[in-house]
């Protein structure tokens, strides 16, 4: 029996019950039943009824006089009743829904039609029918979508991370062809290959503009013909001693190199950190001095003119050593000479420059013959 349809039993809605009994007796066809809305077997009437006949009614209620095989071809009211509304069973009894029934004065101000009972309001914290995702609540297997087909080899080894390596190592394959075909470029739509093309010539024309214009150029370096050693003088000719000594042999004095320094080349002003000198002579190929000019600073596009410091001095053996006595001769008093000219003498000299700019330091050399001595001894020194 359908729980959720609504009874069309008469006598259960106060409907008047016949006195016959339907299992045993065939109706007649004058037969009709009584249309007055109560119920006969509720003690309610029972005053307004002969005691007899109300005897007669609850036996006929009550007593059940049985079959002995079931009925066919009866009429059920229930089955032949139409289709109603959602019934729900506790609605005359428990106090709280739509009542059908209007015995004892209940329901008549109420619609006949059922009213299904609203739902309870859940309790808080409670999910809702919205939750879906609940534990609580059973799903339905029709909501279960269908299993889709199984996973290819593919599709597993693109979760592996060789497969997640491969994918993104295919991803720059295709972006470096798309940008060789300038469909692309490296930084979205910038940097195309034309436009990096262009970009790198004209970053290359601005650093060559910039290195010519900062990296300094080697300067020429020249002596003076006529006087390229120069006495020397202050502080510096104070803290060498000039002399010669026979016993034992050998020569000291201080001395400044004359040297002009060619910038025509440079654009920016030249910058000196140091320059070293080392004097040699060239017949006996002995060193015989050596020089130091410190941090200086240039003008571009003129010929600057320099002093650089010299120390000479040798140390020989005896007197009769050719380097000692060509030095000595050059540098003896003039009066010494019957025609006043004392004889020249010859050095090359080794010039190291460490300029700023540059990541090595440049070297030039010169040899000058017969140069005069920068000093005269006194005329009567050994």
């Amino acid at each position: 029996m359908d729980y959720d349809r609504k009874s069309t039993v008469s006598s259960f809605y106060g409907g008047r019950r016949g006195s016959f009994d339907a299992l045993n007796h065939s109706q007649s066809p004058d037969y009709a039943p009584s249309g007055r809305p109560r119920d006969d077997a509720s003690s309610f009437y029972a005053d307004q009824q002969p005691r007899a006949s109300h005897d007669m009614i609850q036996r006929i209620i009550f007593f059940a006089a049985g079959r002995l095989e079931p009925l066919k071809g009866g009429r059920d009211e229930e089955e032949e009743a139409p289709e109603a509304q959602t019934w729900d069973v506790f609605a005359d009894f428990n106090n709280a829904g739509p009542r059908y029934s209007t015995a004892f004065g209940i329901g008549q101000h109420q619609e006949t039609g059922y009213h299904q009972l609203p739902p309870p309001p859940p309790p808080p914290g409670a999910k809702t029918e919205g939750d879906t995702d609940s534990v609580h609540t059973p799903a339905e297997l029709v909501t279960v979508p269908a299993l889709g087909p199984e996973w290819q080899l593919s599709e597993m080894k693109n979760m592996t991370k060789s497969g997640r390596r491969e994918l993104e190592s295919e991803k720059r394959r295709e972006k470096w062809k798309a940008w060789h075909r300038g469909e692309t470029g490296m930084c979205g739509k910038w940097f195309t290959k034309r436009f990096l093309a262009f970009f790198l010539f004209g970053v290359a024309a601005i650093i060559g503009t910039i290195l010519a214009i900062t990296i300094p150029r080697v300067p020429g370096l020249s002596f003076n013909s006529s006087t390229p050693l120069l006495a020397a003088t202050g502080s510096y000719n104070a803290s060498i001693p000039t002399e010669f000594s026979r016993y034992p042999a050998n020569f000291s004095f201080p001395a400044y190199a004359d040297i002009q320094v060619d910038t025509t080349a440079n654009i920016i002003p030249l910058t000196f950190n140091y320059i070293s000198a080392q004097v040699w002579d060239p017949n006996t190929n002995l060193q015989v001095g050596t020089g130091y000019f410190g941090k200086d600073t240039l003008p571009a596009k003129i010929y600057a003119k320099i002093q650089v410091p010299l120390n000479f001095s040798y140390v020989a053996s005896n007197d009769s050593d050719p380097t000692w006595t060509e030095w000595y001769n050059a540098c003896k008093n003039v009066g010494l000479y019957p025609n006043g000219t004392r004889p020249g003498v010859n050095f090359k000299l080794i010039l190291t420059m460490d300029i700023a700019g540059l990541p090595s330091t440049q070297s030039q050399s010169t040899q000058v013959d017969a140069a005069p001595c920068p000093i005269q001894l006194p005329i009567n020194a050994a």
